[in-house]
């Protein structure tokens, strides 16, 4: 029988949290029974696994980033709605980084199910960058090599700087207000 209190979205919730205290790759069934004070067989009446509560945390922290880029964006369109998605994608990385490092590399189990949680996730954060991109003259053959561009920079830029590979003197705020304003001209250029 199920902890009073436990539920599926509360063991996500916690895993996705101590992942971003611990590193994603330093989470484990047992350090989550642990935090929340259950014996780890617990925890499987809830996910059935390792892998099952990544890929859980994945769909978490699309559906985040999709809500954080798309209330920063909200009313803003062009370089202001770049500026604001990019901001906004940047601090979810730096204040999330494990369950934002779930969602790297993950593939659906089923490609062509549209209803698998992690393709719906993984749809609603894009479709924050397309509606980015809508306030540029981007043609429609155009569309998928743009968002790639565009979620490539922010990915590379905010998990650099949260590895702490920027060891250069630059101040790393107005390289990335250089980046945004670099993007910016590109796609203007179209």
């Amino acid at each position: 029988m199920p902890r009073a209190g436990l539920d599926p979205a509360t063991v996500v919730a916690a895993g996705a949290a101590l992942a971003d205290e611990v590193g994603l790759t330093n989470l484990t069934m047992g350090l989550l029974a642990e935090r929340l004070n259950v014996r780890t067989p617990s925890l499987y009446k809830h996910v059935s696994g390792q892998e099952d509560l990544s890929r859980r945390i994945a769909v978490l922290a699309l559906n985040e980033v999709a809500d954080a880029i798309g209330g920063a964006i909200q009313g803003y369109a062009g370089r202001d709605a770049l500026a604001a998605a990019a901001h906004a994608f940047r601090a979810f990385v730096l204040n999330h980084p494990g369950r934002y490092a779930a969602t790297i590399g993950l593939e659906p189990s089923d490609p062509s199910d549209p209803d698998d949680p992690l393709i719906t996730a993984a749809q609603r954060s894009l479709g924050t960058f397309r509606a980015v991109l809508r306030g540029y003259e981007i043609g429609e053959a155009d569309m998928d090599h743009a968002l790639r561009m565009l979620r490539t920079l922010c990915h590379g830029f905010a998990t650099l700087q949260a590895a702490h590979g920027f060891q250069m003197s630059a101040d790393i705020e107005e390289s990335f207000e250089w980046l945004i304003a670099f993007t910016d001209r590109g796609l203007r250029a179209m």
